[in-house]
């Protein structure tokens, strides 16, 4: 028998899918949704856009109600939409309300 018959190939990315998957766990993380971006009490923390076959996140370095700067990530998988969601679930977690 050849490799290939026991290969396992994960399901293909939907990023329309994935995009609405996204956005439902930014809101069990208690943000906002408004205008494209996610918030916490006013304040921008993240947003995603579907773009061709990915999805383009970003999340700030800080809180901040000036202009913000964005660290951005293309997410190209569903392992990378959970490991976005892990790693701003952690920021949130360091950030305090002072922060805002």
């Amino acid at each position: 028998m050849s490799e290939d018959a026991f290969s396992f190939a994960p399901p293909p990315f939907k990023p329309e899918e994935a995009l609405q998957r996204l956005k439902r766990e930014l809101r069990e993380l208690g943000l906002a949704e408004r205008e494209g971006r996610f918030e916490r009490r006013g304040v921008a923390i993240a947003q995603a856009v579907v773009a061709g076959a990915a999805i383009e996140a970003a999340v700030v370095r800080k809180p901040s109600r000036g202009s913000p700067e964005w660290q951005k990530k293309s997410l190209k998988s569903g392992a990378d939409a959970r490991d976005f969601v892990a790693d701003l679930r952690r920021r949130l977690a360091g950030w305090s309300d002072r922060d805002d």
